[in-house]
């Protein structure tokens, strides 16, 4: 069974930064997907930034490329992902999420069916 645990998030100030980290387990597929999902107070999970497996190639949202820059610890099995230059927009939450490799290398419609529980990154003074 697949486990993903995100760790990093919490308090920061408006235009400061923090490293997100997503610990995987349990994996089987030797292609595969770890994206990272943000979701705003009362909105939907919004893809953000994903990773490949096979290449480490790496897609990213419009709001967030050339911002952040996802990478991965192949000997820990760790996805990152720095966030910088942070905004005042509540409280979001990060998720991680795992899934097969899409023959098209499309990840951002990846089928995310196994996820992580979420770490909070509340942007205030």
């Amino acid at each position: 069974q697949v486990q993903l645990v995100e760790s990093g998030g919490g308090l920061v100030q408006p235009g400061g930064s923090l490293r997100l980290s997503c610990a995987v387990s349990g994996f089987t597929l030797e292609y595969y997907a770890i994206g990272w999902f943000r979701q705003a107070p009362g909105k939907g999970r919004v893809g953000v930034s994903f990773i490949s497996s096979a290449d480490g190639s790496t897609q990213y949202s419009d709001s967030v490329k050339g911002r952040f820059t996802i990478s991965r610890d192949n000997a820990t099995n760790t996805v990152y992902l720095p966030l910088d230059c942070l905004k005042p927009e509540g409280t979001p939450v990060y998720y991680c999420a795992y899934a097969p490799l899409a023959p098209n290398g499309n990840m951002f419609n990846g089928s995310y069916n196994e996820w992580g529980q979420g770490t909070q990154v509340p942007v205030a003074s």
